[in-house]
Order: C-alpha cells, then sequence, then structure tokens
C-alpha cells in the first residue's frame, strides 16, 4: 500500500518530467554531503534541478508522464538533474562540476525531447556552444555581407574625397 508521501514525491517527479526539456542521470556514489550540497548550489543558480531520487518512484512518475523512455536511464544509486531551459545548460553545468571538483559523480545518460542519450552522447551535448553563443555567431555571420557591402558602396566616394582632398591641398600649396 503506498503511503501518502510516496504519492507526493510520484506527483512530484511527474511534474518534473514533464516540464523538462533536459534530464540527465548520475551515480553519484562515493559524493560526500558537502560535495552534493555543493553541486546543487551550483546547478540551482544556473536554473536546474538535481533530485536524488528511489527507482521505482521514478518508474511509476515516468509512467504518469507518459514517459516510459525515461526508465531506461534510471539504474542504482540515482541523481537525477533537470533542466527547464536550453538542453545544452545542465550537460555543461555538470561536465564543469566535474572537472572543477575532481568529482566521482559520473553521468549514465539522459532524455532530450523523449530520446534517450548516452552518456558519450551528454558529454557531447556539453561540449556544443550555448544558445547565446550560438546566436552571437549567426548574427555575426549575417552581418558581415552587409558590412562588406557598405565598405565597397563606400569605396568609390571616399576615393573621391581623397582626390579632391589632395586637389585642395595641393592648390593651397600653390
Amino acid at each position: 500500500m503506498p503511503t501518502q508521501i510516496n504519492i507526493q514525491l510520484v506527483e512530484q517527479l511527474r511534474g518534473w518530467i514533464e516540464q523538462c526539456t533536459v534530464a540527465i542521470t548520475t551515480d553519484y556514489t562515493g559524493l560526500s554531503v558537502e560535495a552534493m550540497n555543493t553541486l546543487r548550489r551550483d546547478l540551482r543558480e544556473k536554473g536546474i534541478q538535481f533530485r536524488v531520487v528511489k527507482n521505482t518512484l521514478t518508474y511509476l512518475a515516468a509512467d504518469a508522464a507518459g514517459k516510459p523512455a525515461f526508465k531506461e536511464i534510471v539504474e542504482g544509486p540515482t541523481g537525477i538533474a533537470f533542466g527547464y531551459g536550453d538542453p545544452v545548460e545542465p550537460a555543461k553545468a555538470l561536465s564543469e562540476y566535474m572537472q572543477v571538483a575532481r568529482s566521482p559523480l559520473k553521468i549514465r545518460g539522459g532524455i532530450m525531447d523523449g530520446r534517450v542519450l548516452s552518456s558519450g552522447e551528454v558529454a557531447a551535448l556539453a561540449a556544443l556552444p550555448s544558445k547565446e553563443e550560438l546566436v552571437t555567431r549567426l548574427l555575426g555571420q549575417l552581418q558581415a555581407p552587409i558590412s562588406g557591402l557598405v565598405t565597397v558602396l563606400n569605396g568609390p566616394m571616399s576615393g573621391l574625397a581623397r582626390v579632391l582632398q589632395a586637389h585642395i591641398d595641393k592648390s593651397e600649396t600653390s
């Protein structure tokens, strides 16, 4: 018989699973309490939620959310990072934390848009530039031809102005 607390936890997990754009599962074995608190704080500052979950409750929540693929990435001691914005951000944040803190945290896999990601795919996702950086690059690429066109169109007028100025300078010295 399920307890009221477990029913609430399943409902809460279901909500997170339905709302997240990406979820990355980790094996937190070997992480101290202090390291876990640091990880949670760092992720929270970036708008990412990190929760240690019970697998059976997560399976029930995945079924309730209509995302059975979620069950494929949950096994053993599991912590899940739920990202709600840019899907690259949680992968980058976890990868950065693991490098900086030299943490024993291991990424098991992830799920994005209903597609299961392996740990290698999550690492590749972490290597991608952020959405803001991609938009900046795109705008730079779009702006370059226009700047070049302005320079080319401005060339004859600049040349004429230089010739006229040289003629004025020559006539003043004469």
